[in-house]
């Protein structure tokens, strides 16, 4: 975290500042960033700079973004100039919000549960199939087969791993504790928080789920796996990541941010994103775990299992499939799950 105060003379490291002071995250900064640095070089064109700024330019720059952006990230990009410039009224550092009547005059809204694409299987089969480094098809199929969430992808280590090999066994330190007598299993624990210290390391990252949950994995991830053990560099972290760097921070371990990268790289080649696009549109992480949720619900015509798998905090659920788990959970996931290869 920043220890220098910015002067209120750089308006958006200043809001940034005050974001991050908040507790945001580095993601949900950048995010800020990005919209008030294009609204910055839209008040350019016309010699204007932010404090200047009146509902007029206000409207205008909402209206430009409409050309190319959706309707949700439309209001969305409004919702971050108008929560900036009432933070800068308040401080006193500018008169007045020019956003406030853009604002209740728009037609927009963000849409909270947006209806997504509809991918079917073999379409996602011949995504997969495009995919050839070990890393970022195991990323891509432990996100899929799984649906658990990217910050928990992350913050997987090797001791959350079992699988039924013995040379990987040998070479690496797979399972212990929940996942003792467990194989082909994955450990996606309740108890890591962004900040926290877990297995010698601090997390940058945050598992969301109330409850720890143990996940099958079935013959498909634990070959895919197997391919990325295979070529695994060495972990800077005594933590031993499961997923690690290959590029320029190699051998750290593999953060949400690099992981979106991942995902919008294979799917911008795949038409199935574009910068702008809202959530309705574009492939994301997020929408994985989507689409790991409708298709095994479908396939199992049983919720609760689905709910289980994704560590929703109903603790009935929780509780009963914790207790049936090397029974009607595996058995049934197993049986269900779509085939990737």
């Amino acid at each position: 975290m920043s220890t220098e105060t910015v002067s209120p003379d750089d308006p958006v490291a200043y809001f940034l500042q005050n974001l991050e002071y908040q507790g945001r995250s580095e993601r949900t900064r950048a995010a800020y960033e990005r919209v008030l640095r294009r609204f910055k070089r839209f008040l350019g064109d016309s010699g204007k700079v932010l404090a200047e700024a009146g509902e007029h330019e206000c409207m205008a720059w909402v209206h430009s973004l409409r050309t190319d952006l959706a309707q949700s990230t439309v209001a969305t990009y409004a919702t971050y100039l108008h929560r900036f410039y009432t933070y800068m009224a308040r401080v006193g550092a500018f008169e007045a919000n020019p956003m406030a009547l853009v604002v209740e005059g728009m037609d927009e809204t963000i849409d909270k549960n947006p209806h997504r694409r509809d991918i079917s299987v073999s379409a996602m089969r011949a995504f997969v199939a495009d995919i050839h480094h070990p890393l970022d098809r195991a990323v891509v199929v432990a996100l899929l087969k799984t649906g658990i969430r990217v910050g928990e992808l992350c913050n997987l280590d090797l001791r959350d791993l079992t699988v039924a090999d013995d040379e990987l066994a040998a070479r690496f330190p797979l399972g212990g504790g929940a996942l003792r007598d467990r194989e082909n299993a994955l450990h996606v624990r309740s108890d890591v928080s962004k900040g926290a210290v877990v297995n010698g390391e601090e997390r940058s990252a945050s598992n969301k789920r109330k409850r720890a949950t143990v996940v099958p994995v079935d013959e498909e991830l634990r070959s895919i796996l197997r391919r990325w053990l295979a070529i695994r560099p060495d972990a800077v972290s005594p933590a031993e990541p499961l997923f690690l760097n290959t590029g320029r921070k190699w051998g750290e371990r593999l953060t949400p941010a690099m992981v979106g990268r991942i995902v919008r790289d294979h799917a911008r080649e795949n038409g199935w994103y574009r910068t702008g696009g809202g959530a309705s549109e574009n492939v994301t992480p997020h929408y994985f775990r989507h689409f790991f949720t409708t298709h095994l619900r479908d396939r199992t015509g049983d919720r609760g299992i689905v709910k289980y798998l994704r560590g929703d905090v109903a603790s009935d659920v929780i509780d009963t499939y914790t207790h049936d788990w090397g029974g009607r959970v595996r058995e049934r996931y197993i049986s269900n799950i779509y085939q990737l290869l």
